[in-house]
């Protein structure tokens, strides 16, 4: 009887191990290589992450109405601030699932491969992709994020920890990028131009350096001291610009494919009025004429109307987004020049180096008008202007004004400088629902306290209120 028992289980064994097999065969695609391809995985990774950085969630219904670029005419609850913890799982959920987990199978293949080219470029997307996380939510996984084997339930890391691990992994990303080592293919960015990606490498270490300057001044003087040292250089001009530029349907830019069917969203009020006061030459390129001819041409929708407010004002008498951000192939900024000469003025103003502020200042003015293609005449009338000139006196006011319009359309980037620097000052709606407050974080997604219950309270421990009106670390008032 025992020995007929022990056959038995053997041949169970036996048929378990053959279903197994035969499972297994079965799930295996014959028309699918199983070797990923870093190619297509880097185009993937770009795709996805300017997605969700350039679309609807995370930027038009969001960010650009709390910096007040953007309005809604309809459907005016987030304009109002009125979101749930289902609000912004996009940017959690495609940066985590996708982005990450991509990049770090283009690392792991540029490793066993022995191409450091794409293992650095992945790198350098990577720490794009957890700045963009850390700016938004605060104290995030980072350490243990995409190690599904080891970490199903991630630790989230303080953000003060991350931006560090970001300098860092940053820098490994800038010394690992050869420009005279083995070509990549896939790069939908700068066409596998390596010397381009070392320079948006050390541009993002000096983003992340002025993140932390008001909570770390010495760290950051450091960190461009090291920049320095080293010799390397930074994004240098416009043909450097870091940018994702679309193509025709399916594959257009995420604010094209919106207008295609939708029809919510207006320039807000406060940046066509600051556009008009300063004479801007940009007012056109970001905006539209009104539908209806209006005697302004060019008319702002106030920022937090509620829906029957909106619905009197009206579609035809107020500007949509100009034509070239509605244009399908409409490119996604990620880095530009002017941006980077506006970082240096302020690394200069706040003595972190002994460049010229002022300069680089102007500088970065005519870097954003030349990027929309404005004629030098009125480039030159508009630099002259006394409204347009640097104030030493209070940089962060004149750096921020500036930076604010040159940032126009990208609302994550827009609302962290907006937080960091206090400029421009922005007055929220009666209608808004935060005692006067503009939000400062996005909440975490719901599905983090059931799905990472325990790292998610430690986090809110740790930070502070799962609240929009919770400020951030480096978010010094």
């Amino acid at each position: 009887m025992k020995k007929n028992i022990i056959y038995s289980l053997i041949a169970l064994s036996i048929f378990a191990t053959s279903c197994k097999k035969e499972l297994d065969e079965v799930n295996i695609n014959p028309n699918v290589t199983e070797n990923a391809q870093p190619d297509y995985l880097l185009t993937a990774a770009i795709k996805n992450t300017a997605d969700a950085y350039w679309g609807t969630t995370n930027n038009m219904n969001s960010s650009l109405l709390f910096v007040q670029q953007w309005a809604k005419v309809q459907y005016t609850e987030e304009d109002r601030f009125i979101y749930t913890n289902s609000s912004f799982t996009t940017l959690w959920s495609t940066l985590y699932s996708t982005s990450i987990n991509g990049l770090n199978k283009i690392i792991e293949i540029g490793n066993t491969t022995s191409n450091p080219n794409y293992t650095g470029v992945a790198l350098t997307l990577r720490s794009w992709s957890f700045l963009l996380l850390t700016d938004a939510y605060g104290d995030i996984p980072y350490s243990q994020a995409g190690k599904i084997k080891e970490f199903i339930t991630p630790a989230y890391d303080k953000q003060k920890d991350v931006y560090d691990g970001l300098l860092k992994d940053l820098k490994t990303a800038k010394n690992t990028l050869d420009p005279f080592g083995k070509a990549i293919a896939g790069d939908v960015i700068y066409n596998g131009n390596i010397t381009r990606w070392k320079k948006l490498a050390n541009s993002l270490r000096l983003r992340i350096a002025l993140r932390i300057a008001d909570q770390e001044p010495a760290k950051a003087k450091e960190v461009l001291d090291d920049i320095k040292n080293d010799g390397d250089a930074y994004i240098s001009e416009n043909a450097d610009i870091a940018q994702l530029i679309y193509q025709s349907s399916p594959q257009q830019n995420p604010v094209s494919a919106l207008f295609d069917t939708r029809d919510d969203y207006r320039i807000s009020k406060t940046i066509v009025d600051k556009l008009l006061s300063l004479n801007d030459p940009r007012l056109p390129v970001y905006a539209s004429k009104t539908q209806t001819a209006t005697p302004e041409e060019y008319v702002g929708l106030p920022n937090g109307l509620t829906n029957s407010e909106a619905s009197s004002i009206g579609f035809a008498k107020t500007s949509k987004p100009g034509a070239y951000f509605l244009t399908p192939q409409s490119p996604a900024v990620i880095f530009s020049y002017a941006e980077l000469l506006f970082d240096r003025a302020e690394a200069a103003a706040r003595g972190f180096t002994t460049e010229n502020a002022a300069d680089l200042y102007q500088q970065g003015i005519v870097a954003s008008l030349k990027q929309f293609g404005i004629s030098d005449a009125l480039v030159a009338n508009y630099v002259a202007q006394a409204a347009t000139q640097y104030d030493a006196t209070n940089y962060k006011k004149s750096i921020g004004e500036q930076k604010w319009i040159v940032l126009f359309g990208q609302g994550l980037e827009a609302w962290a400088e907006r937080r960091r620097l206090d400029y421009p000052q922005l007055t929220p709606s009666a209608n808004t629902v935060l005692n006067g407050q503009i939000p400062v974080r996005f909440i975490y997604p719901g599905t983090e306290q059931s799905l990472n219950g325990q790292s998610y309270r430690n986090a809110v421990a740790s930070q502070g209120a799962d609240l929009l009106t919770t400020r951030l670390w480096f978010d010094v008032k």
